[in-house]
């Protein structure tokens, strides 16, 4: 459980996509460190050097004690890879890697996506013409910029794993465009979508911001923005949050495919109540 900016609590949820569960009992350690595969190399005269990756995966560890029976068994599912029906009562099974939306993430956008730089020709790997033309090109370094070709253009945030950010029905969503665009023309959307990818319906809003309430049967988001003129537009800044106002350029946590790498159950006093501890870790894909 985690404080908003507004005062509000969140909760964790976990789980595949649209079988998410909302775990209400706060953890009683909560470690969310990235792991940043700094390697130190030091010389004969003492000077030192370093090499990193690009990327810093994420890392959550969680444990509980006294968890109530279902929230248990809701984790130890996700954990022990039973991915058949019975995950939150589906029918259905549910492959893949464990989504995750920490109560503490401030911006659910990639952190390279949420700095509006890509690494992809054209952008490709942060974002796509929903419709309209706009040309993503590298302003300075590697911070990119849009080209819109019409006034009618509109942007989506690509997730990068799944469709769109995962979400659990009666959520309240907020997406914030990148702050440069005039709230005058500017338009902010959020697409829901189904388990499948399948289109539900749309909240949208003319200016910087829109707040939707994800609909029945909504298992992803897809954020969506128009700047409402043509040239160039920056992309980034953008936040996208869930029970909580967006905050233009906030670093973006990101909201990760994850796979659990380690877990501990042990049977609490009085039964069923159970003492479980979870270990994940950020992927690009899990075949589980």
């Amino acid at each position: 459980m985690a404080t908003t900016a507004t005062g509000g609590t969140r909760n964790l949820w976990i789980g595949k996509p649209g079988l998410l569960r909302e775990i209400v009992q706060a953890a009683k350690s909560w470690d969310r460190t990235a792991d940043l595969n700094v390697t130190e190399f030091k010389s004969l005269d003492g000077a030192v050097t370093t090499i990193a990756p690009p990327r810093t995966p994420r890392r959550l560890k969680f444990s509980w004690d006294l968890l109530p029976p279902d929230d248990a068994q809701h984790l130890a599912r996700l954990a022990r890879r039973v991915n058949g029906p019975g995950l939150q009562g589906s029918p259905v099974t549910s492959y893949g890697p464990v989504a995750v939306l920490d109560p503490a993430s401030v911006n659910l956008l990639d952190p390279y996506q949420a700095a509006g730089q890509s690494d992809a020709p054209g952008g490709g790997d942060h974002w796509f013409t929903v419709s309209g033309s706009v040309v993503v090109s590298p302003a300075v370094g590697d911070t990119v910029v849009g080209q819109v070709q019409d006034a009618a253009t509109r942007i989506g945030w690509r997730h990068g794993i799944w469709t769109g950010w995962p979400v659990a029905p009666g959520m309240k969503v907020s997406w914030l465009v990148p702050p440069d665009w005039s709230p005058v023309t500017a338009t902010a959307q959020l697409d829901w979508k189904d388990a499948d990818g399948a289109y539900l319906s749309t909240a949208s809003a003319t200016g910087a911001s829109v707040t939707g309430t994800a609909p029945a049967g909504a298992a992803f988001v897809t954020p969506i923005g128009g700047p409402g003129t043509a040239g160039m537009a920056g992309l980034a800044g953008a936040c996208l949050t869930i029970g909580d106002t967006p905050v233009p350029f906030a670093l973006g946590d990101g909201c990760p495919a994850m796979s659990v790498t380690a877990y501990s159950d042990a049977p609490a006093s009085p039964l069923p109540y159970r003492n479980i501890s979870i270990d994940l870790v950020e992927v690009r894909d899990a075949e589980l």
